[in-house]
Order: C-alpha cells, then sequence, then structure tokens
C-alpha cells in the first residue's frame, strides 16, 4: 500500500493495529526494526515515522545521516529482505516516513540482530525458540509445499474476484490488512503471498478458483443425510459439489442449516422461545473450517465430507495430521500446526480462525454448555473424522418430520405452510409470503429440497414454473 499525504490522515485515524505501528522519531530506530520483524513474520505491516503513538502527526526533518541510520537498521534483517521506504512530504522540511514490511511467507522466519519477533495485535514480542525453530524447517520444506507451487493453467481472470475483494474488506475489518490496501486483486493477491513473481500458486486456485475439473479435483465437497446409524442405510439427500475453499464452508453449513432438525425449549425463567440445532452451531462452524484449511490439498483424491446420521454427525477430511500433532492434543493447550499456512492465513486475515490453536478447544467448551457429549477426534484410514454424538431425528409427532422420516428445518416447514394456502406459487409469491425470506436461489434449493422428498411438486421450467403441495406426500 501507498500512502500518500491525502490518505495520511485516514491511514493515522486507524491507530495501530497488527499491520501499522507509529514511532516519533528515529530514536526510535532499534525498536521499529523489532516490529519490522514482527510484520515480517505475521500478515507484513509499516511503520510510520513521525507519529506519536496516540496518531498525531509530527514529522521530521530527514537529512543524509537519518537516511544512512534507517538503511544500516534495514541491513540488519536475516534473511536478507526489501524493506520498502517512501516519505510523505508535510511542508515545512518536515516529513513521515513509510517503512513497509511485505508479506514474504517463503522466507518466514525473519530475525533482527540475530532475535526474531512476531506480532500479536497491536504489539511486537518476542517469538518462542520452540516456535522459531518449526517455522525454520517449515522454510527448509516450503520450496517444495504444493500450495506453494504454481497453478498450473490458471489465470487472474480464472479467480472469483468477489470473494477476492471480500477477504480484503473483511480483513481490513478485522485490522489484520492495511485499510490502504488496494482494490486491485493482484495486490490483494501479493499482499496475502498467494502470487509469487506474478505467478499464481495452488493456494490461491484452491481459495478463489472457478473452475476445478479435470486438474484439481481435491476442491470436493460431499454432503450426505443417511437414514439410521451406518452409511449403508438409505440415502435421504447426496449433494457432490466442486468449489473454492470460502465457498465449501458456506455451502457445508447451508446445507447443514437445511437438514439438521430444531428443536424448541423455553429456558428457565425466560419468556422467549428458544430454537436448537442438536449440536452448537458454533461448533460445528469451527470444525468445518478446520476442515477445509487443513485437510491434505496436496492429494488429487483429497476431499471434504459432512455425514448426518441419526445419531451423529461426522466431519471428514482427507490426509493425515499434521507432523507434530494427535488427536489427544485437540482436547488440551496445543500449538496451532498448519498444514497449509497460505489457505490458513487467508482465513486468519477474516477473523474466520484464530492463529493460536484453541478452536477445538472452543469446540469441546461449547458443546459441554450445550449439554451434549464432547466431540471425538480420531486419525484413521488417512484421514480425520470430527464426530458429534446427537440425536438428528425429530419426534414423529411433531411438523419437523415429513412423512419419509426426513427432518424439516423451520425455513422448510414454514414453506409448506405457506404452500398450503394456494393451488400453485411462483417462487417471488413464496419469497413475499415468508418471514425473513433468502436469496431466490437458496429458496429455490430450498423448494427441490421438498420436492426429492416428495412434499412439492413443481409445473412448467425456469422462471415461469409454479410450486404447489404434494397432496400424496402427507
Amino acid at each position: 500500500m501507498t500512502i500518500t499525504l491525502a490518505t495520511l490522515p485516514t491511514v493515522v485515524a486507524q491507530g495501530e493495529s497488527q499491520t501499522l505501528e507509529f514511532k516519533k522519531s528515529t530514536n526510535e530506530l532499534h525498536r521499529a526494526g523489532k516490529t519490522l520483524c514482527g510484520f515480517l513474520n505475521t500478515d507484513g505491516g509499516q511503520v510510520l515515522i513521525g507519529v506519536t503513538p496516540e496518531g498525531r502527526v509530527v514529522g521530521l526533518q530527514v537529512a543524509d545521516i537519518t537516511l544512512r541510520e534507517i538503511a544500516l537498521m534495514l541491513g540488519r534483517f536475516e534473511p536478507p529482505v526489501r524493506i520498502g521506504m517512501d516519505r510523505i512530504d508535510l511542508g515545512d522540511g518536515k516529513t513521515v516516513v513509510v517503512l513497509d514490511a511485505p508479506v514474504a511467507r517463503q522466507l518466514v522466519p525473519f530475525v533482527f540482530d540475530g532475535k526474531p519477533y512476531k506480532r500479536v495485535g497491536s504489539a511486537t514480542m518476542s517469538m518462542p525458540q520452540e516456535e522459531y525453530a518449526r517455522l525454520l524447517l517449515d522454510r527448509n520444506h516450503s520450496r517444495h509445499r504444493w500450495e506453494n507451487q504454481p497453478a498450473e493453467g490458471v489465470r487472474l481472470e480464472d479467480l472469483d474476484h468477489e470473494e477476492i475483494l471480500r477477504t480484503r474488506a473483511t480483513a481490513i475489518e478485522q485490522r489484520r490488512l492495511s485499510a490502504g490496501t488496494s482494490m486491485d486483486v493482484g495486490d490483494i493477491l501479493d499482499r496475502l503471498g498467494l502470487r509469487i513473481d506474478g505467478q499464481l500458486t495452488n493456494a490461491a486456485q484452491m481459495l478463489y478458483g472457478t473452475t476445478f475439473l479435470p486438474r484439481y479435483p481435491q476442491a470436493q465437497l460431499k454432503l450426505g443425510r443417511f437414514r439410521g446409524t451406518k452409511i449403508t442405510g438409505d440415502i435421504i439427500d447426496n449433494r457432490q459439489e466442486y468449489m473454492h475453499a470460502f465457498a465449501m464452508v458456506r455451502e457445508a453449513i447451508a446445507w447443514l442449516d437445511r437438514t439438521l432438525p430444531l428443536s424448541a425449549r423455553f429456558p428457565p425463567g425466560a419468556i422467549n422461545r428458544e430454537d436448537r440445532l442438536p449440536v452448537p452451531a458454533d461448533a460445528l462452524r469451527e470444525i468445518i473450517i478446520n476442515a477445509v484449511i487443513h485437510r491434505d490439498v496436496s492429494n488429487a483424491s483429497s476431499y471434504v465430507a459432512i455425514a448426518v446420521f441419526d445419531d451423529r454427525i461426522e466431519v471428514r477430511s482427507i490426509g493425515d495430521f499434521p507432523t507434530g500433532m494427535r488427536a489427544e492434543l485437540l482436547s488440551r493447550e496445543h500449538l496451532s500446526v498448519r498444514r497449509n499456512p497460505l489457505i490458513a492465513d487467508a482465513f486468519h486475515r477474516t477473523g474466520a480462525i484464530e492463529a493460536w490453536g484453541r478452536g477445538t478447544n472452543r469446540v469441546i467448551e461449547a458443546c459441554r454448555a450445550y449439554g451434549i457429549p464432547e466431540p471425538t477426534f480420531v486419525d484413521a484410514d488417512g484421514a480425520v473424522i470430527v464426530t458429534f454424538k446427537a440425536n438428528v431425528v425429530a419426534d414423529a409427532g411433531t411438523p419437523h418430520a415429513d412423512p419419509s422420516g426426513a427432518t424439516l428445518t423451520e425455513r422448510q416447514r414454514a414453506i409448506l405452510q405457506i404452500l398450503e394456502q394456494k393451488p400453485a406459487m411462483a417462487l417471488r409469491e413464496i419469497s413475499a409470503a415468508l418471514e425473513g425470506a433468502p436469496s431466490d436461489r437458496r429458496l429455490r434449493e430450498e423448494l427441490l429440497h421438498l420436492k426429492q422428498r416428495g412434499l412439492v411438486e413443481q409445473s412448467g421450467h425456469g422462471r415461469g414454473s409454479s410450486w404447489s403441495r404434494k397432496r400424496g406426500g402427507e
């Protein structure tokens, strides 16, 4: 990001953050070096010299000796790295110096004056020796890591630009990307470390790709609802999609929302009803995200699968646990070991995950608070399987069950009630009558889901089609 005199007030108003720090003068050059090292080892960032920690722009006088001192400081990084330097002329002989540490993940970890640092929020901290050693090992293997390799046959125009811009906006909101980051999608990918020397990486394709077959079959999401407790039971719903990582998470969560039943209760002392899924929604979301970002994307046969049985929900991702991680460690404090650092970092920037390895601990705590058993974590047959024990079959006497024994969501039941009122209704009529109506695409998916269950029928095709309650399904 290039900061100009016009944009300086806006940037300064953001305050110090994960990617921005202020130094009043060159008397703090050594501390600025530590901060730049922390930026290099995390999300990149900028140091503004000539701005007080409170955000007051005071500037400084820049002489030849000032530039030599800065140059000497910038020469004390290992491995060597190019730190950008810009000067903003304030007038009256005053200048703000901007030092820009890029994202250079293939070179992490960096040291300044022989010591490693990292950025945590708006603070710069010494990096623990154990973490430094692990990153050093990762660096030695990074050139061979699949996500770092060039994406074969993928061009910038082949990616989901809307999703890239959404990542930028969310990351800025989370203060994990500089507020002045360009809207150019190529520049955003550079900042995220997803384009190296102008070449898109496999990580960029898995995060934002739009076409996956035949080269990237590992971008597969499998969704299945099985009657009973075994995979050999009847298949009530079965879907297989190929999509990028962010879309995969959203689709999986939306499918579970349509598939899992809701139960209702009145908490003690409360006057409002509380609708409950069989498993805490936040816990499901956390595990799905983990499955998507930690799967073995280098394996062309890899996929993420979610299977719902009458007594449990299984989330499966292909790939063993990363080196240094075991199933039994997930229920206690543990380091964050990332199989795919670039993919994980993009999710971290959006606030979807932390960088501290506490996600599974939060899942366990959420299940305990919900009053259901803790999930189990198993590493078997080349896959990681997380299982939530929960009753996902609604009582047969409640409106949550359809005649086939499958369960309905609140929205699906509301659609059926609307269709009871009129012999045939167009999509727009159903949408107008539905409280909190979803998008047309999502509503159409709900109707197709009910059609598959034999509860509604469709007349006509396309926009001229109409929907009605199937009486034979009652």
